[in-house]
């Protein structure tokens, strides 16, 4: 391109800004833009739509420095369809989309009108040649949904953006041929005389040629794969271009094996992924349909994924769709794997099908795709799915079995202390997923070390607080609450809780003591005694003890690794809530307690000298690096989400460090009362980090190790921060830019000598595939069967063992204060999956209080959260759920029960014994 024409591009952007959706040609600009770009335009289209996109678009457009970029972005607007921007720039002469502005303001105008009387439906045979296949196939798709006003709506939105000369006069025609009253409105001369309109019939024959393509490529796919010659469609449709390494990455599964594919993080496995999909797709045997199935393991990921699949298939004519337990409540999963080519699921979903029947055998698909596949083992969902293959596949089954591919950026190598050990646990690995090849980059290392840059990894070993007064203050408040659970031990004596009283070695602020409190509790949960109101009382007392005693202690895990004052206003909190709930006397007491120290505390929290020396090391490497390159991204690693939440405070609120405005990302689930982000939050938080520049840092837990698709970072800092070898490989794996660092900053020695297995541990994997490798590949085959065979043998060995009913009835007491909620003679189960007590004398055991989600799905409605009525205890019951009686329920209904009454719901937890974990089994 030269700099003139580098010119007037800039200079005509506004154009392509209103009229371009740059997500339909993303797939042909595949050469020039990474995976992470990719993602980051469709990103923003999704935040802030098409235009701003579209902006960000040129804007790495124009900063491309390779040869040839110029003309494939006029090519890829040919291949998408866009033949009048194409034709602009081609000549750089606007004037023909500059006469369509009076008809975009014009439709502006009446688009109220156009959405209360057009029917989309109707019309869209006669004007589809003016809009995009994609944009035509969501208009569908919107008034199946949502209605036809809905996509009369997106037809006005597409016919604002389209590049289409003619597509006033082609709306005017459709209009008139179907009698609408909108055709009166919709006129084409008034204000046009300038305007030479092209009919339908005129000899224009670019956007016809998009809209045949896209149209023959569909019956190709969706049929036979192979009834058109390539010839017909060679000249409009680009194959997806990897790169030499991904080629060879992509190879063994083009051939039709089983096999891993083993690369870092951030090499484009995604669309490798994508390439073998497609390759899969079309070359199946003649009269053979071809259906993928794509298993992301985390809900992030399996969004991001969705979005991947279907803006790449979708366009092409194939039919993507995806289920998740988020969305698993309102569709149909037999349904959406009949319907579509290719579907992405979270593998549980494909777990419960198995068990409920609705996919009765994994012969309905024909290649099965594993993200970060290492996680095939044990009880995980990747491990139930591959249970019912290789029970097919051993069984003698005649069936056909689907193509397996696995995607990770380490294999692992599990206890291994050597060599021989980590072979082991790669072929077991293999086994599981009935792999004969393990695809790495061998021949093109050069060209993979070009685009992936492995971080410099440093090891900071920092010094903890020589003196901690909180911590000695609080440790002294522990000792005291512990001193109440032993006077309680004195009064009742120590015959059942005996072993449980063993607290003085167990030290205070380690994760160590949060297991002793968790199994404590449980103990005291099955605790009797004669007297069922002195049972109550002591078992509500300890309850009691051991909460606060858990809430002292992670105060003290704050406390070690973020400020004081994090720590404290973490037990504030905790009070306040305390004094807002329930406050008996037990309660008043440990409040005394603890306000008496509070003043102490306070005091001790505001010292400068008493500032831990790990957040100014922490402070040091993120100014130090800012100060080096401004224009960093980091991504903070950290255990624990109060530890992620305290961080970012101390990030906002430091002077020095305010300017990174932090965003945060953590797991969706809820531990300990500590309620994670929810799957839109996460979404959010991902979607801020890649495309808000002024974002410069993400805090985040575990959940950003694997496969989500994170901006490019050049700095990672693990905070405390180790595991084993596959977590070393995919959270270094986050800093993808040239001249990346990571840091290990830790106070404890032990820490940086784990890390460094890790590393050692990493080149045994690298060593131990290589000489996999090197085998026969009918050697490699034999030893996986063998392997395979063996494990089948212990799984049918050990069978599935029922569990035997309990037939006895018992009560259901609350947990804190045990006072009685119900008997097990008076639940139900309603749809296989809820618990529901009948009878009015539960009512009187609980109140409630509206919840802060309600949220309605298949019958129910989750209308309150529920607590123990007994005074001064309100423990939290959790959630309760309304729904009418289904007629299909009544025959689990006690006699005499009318539909209209309500029946009081819980979710279902594993099994009766652990019932809820605010109720026990007596």
């Amino acid at each position: 391109m030269t700099a003139e024409e580098r010119k007037n591009l800039h200079a005509f952007q506004h154009y392509v800004i209103k009229t371009l959706d740059p997500t339909y040609i993303l797939s042909y600009m595949s050469p020039w833009f990474k995976d992470d770009v990719v993602q980051h335009i469709q990103a923003e289209k999704n935040n802030k739509g098409p235009m701003e996109a579209a902006s960000l678009f040129l804007k790495l457009l124009l900063e491309l420095q390779e040869e040839g970029w110029f003309r494939g972005f006029l090519d890829a607007l040919t291949h998408a369809g866009y033949s009048g921007l194409y034709e602009a720039i081609e000549s750089w002469d606007f004037q023909k989309l500059e006469r369509l502005e009076e008809y975009r303001s014009l439709l502006k105008r009446l688009q109220p009108e156009f959405k209360t009387t057009v029917n989309p439906k109707d019309i869209l045979p006669e004007v589809s040649k003016c809009l995009i296949s994609q944009e035509c196939e969501e208009i569908m798709q919107i008034c199946s949904n949502k209605g036809l006003m809905a996509g009369a709506e997106k037809m006005v939105e597409y016919f604002l953006r389209s590049d289409k000369e003619n597509w006033p006069k082609t709306l005017k025609l459709a209009l008139e041929r179907e009698e609408s009253q909108f055709s009166e409105l919709w006129t084409v001369d008034k204000g046009a005389k300038n305007v030479e309109m092209k009919v339908l019939e005129d000899d224009e024959m670019e956007t016809s040629d998009i809209q045949i393509f896209y149209k023959e490529e569909s019956e190709c796919q969706n049929l036979s794969q192979n009834s058109c010659p390539s010839s017909e469609v060679s000249h409009i449709y680009t194959p997806m271009k990897l790169r030499n390494y991904q080629q060879e990455l992509a190879l063994p599964a083009m051939e039709g094996k089983n096999s891993i594919i083993c690369a870092p993080t951030g090499c484009g496995k995604t669309l490798v992924s994508l390439f073998i999909c497609e390759h899969h797709l079309k070359k199946l045997p003649q009269g053979q349909k071809g259906k993928v199935v794509f298993f992301a393991n985390q809900l992030p990921l399996y969004e991001q994924q969705t979005s991947v699949f279907s803006n790449y298939f979708e366009r092409l004519g194939y039919k993507v769709a995806g289920v998740s337990g988020a969305t698993s409540e309102n569709v149909s999963v037999e349904l959406i794997v009949e319907n579509n080519d290719i579907i992405i699921l979270t593998p549980q979903i494909l777990v419960n099908s198995f068990k409920n029947g609705t996919i009765p055998s994994l012969s309905v698909f024909t290649l099965m795709i594993f993200d970060e596949c290492h996680n095939t083992g044990k009880h995980h969902p990747y491990n139930m799915i591959m249970f019912n293959y290789l029970d097919q596949k051993l069984g003698g089954s005649s069936d056909p079995l689907p193509q397996v591919i696995g995607l990770t950026a380490s294999v692992g190598t599990g206890d291994a202390k050597n060599t021989a050990e980590a072979m082991e646990y790669i072929c077991r690995l293999c086994a599981s997923l009935d792999t004969s090849v393990i695809a790495t980059v061998k021949d093109n290392l050069e060209e993979l070390e070009e685009i992936v840059y492995k971080p410099q990894k440093f090891f900071r070993k920092v010094e903890s607080r020589t003196t901690d007064r909180f911590k000695c203050i609080i440790s002294q408040l522990m000792r005291e609450t512990e001193s109440l659970v032993k006077s309680v031990f004195d009064e009742i004596g120590t015959i059942s809780l005996e072993n449980m009283s063993h607290i003085q070695y167990r030290e205070f602020g380690t994760q160590k003591y949060e297991q002793w409190i968790s199994t404590f509790q449980k103990a005291c949960s099955v605790f009797q005694l004669p007297d069922k109101d002195e049972e109550s009382r002591i078992c509500k007392a300890l309850f009691l003890y051991t909460s606060h005693l858990r809430k002292y202690n992670d105060a003290l895990i704050i406390n070690e690794d973020a400020r004081m004052k994090d720590a404290l206003d973490y037990l504030k909190n905790f009070y306040t809530n305390v004094r807002a709930a329930g406050f008996d006397e037990t309660e008043q007491d440990l409040t005394r307690r603890f306000d008496e120290k509070l003043q102490e505390l306070e005091s001790v929290s505001v010292d400068p000298s008493n500032e831990n020396p790990k957040l100014n090391d922490l402070c040091f490497i993120l100014q130090e690096e800012y100060h080096l390159n401004p224009e960093s991204r980091t991504i903070l690693f950290v255990k624990t989400r109060a530890l992620v939440n305290a961080l970012k405070k101390w990030i906002e609120e430091n002077a020095e460090l305010s300017f990174l405005k932090p965003g945060k990302l953590t797991g969706r689930g809820k531990t300990n009362q500590n309620i994670g982000m929810t799957l839109p939050e996460q979404k959010c938080a991902l979607d801020t980090f890649k495309t808000n520049g002024d974002n410069k840092i993400l805090i985040a837990t575990s959940v950003a190790d694997e496969g989500i698709d994170i901006a490019e970072c050049n700095l990672v800092i693990l905070y405390e921060y180790v595991g084993n070898v596959i977590k070393m490989i995919q959270t270094r794996g986050r800093g993808r830019a040239r001249g990346s660092k990571c840091f290990l900053l830790t106070s404890n020695a032990v820490v940086i000598e784990k890390e460094k297995t890790n590393l050692y541990k990493e080149k045994m994997m690298n060593d131990s595939i290589s000489m996999l490798q090197t085998w026969n590949e009918a050697v490699f085959k034999e030893k996986i069967l063998q392997i395979q065979i063996q494990e089948k043998l212990i799984r049918d060995s050990q069978g599935k063992v029922e569990p035997v009913p309990d037939k006895e009835n018992k009560k259901l007491l609350c947990r804190k204060c045990k006072a009685f909620a119900c008997n097990t003679v008076d639940i139900r189960v309603v749809e296989e999956c809820h618990y529901t007590v009948v009878g009015d004398a539960f009512r009187n055991c609980f109140v409630s209080k509206p919840h802060p989600k309600a949220k309605s799905f298949g019958h129910f409605e989750k209308r309150a959260k529920i607590y123990c009525a007994r005074p001064n205890c309100s423990h939290d019951w959790g959630i309760h759920l309304t729904a009418d009686v289904h007629p299909m329920a009544t025959q689990s209904v006690h006699i005499g029960m009318k539909k209209k009454e309500m029946l009081q719901v819980f979710s279902i937890l594993p099994f009766l014994s652990f019932f809820f974990p605010f109720l026990s089994l007596t």
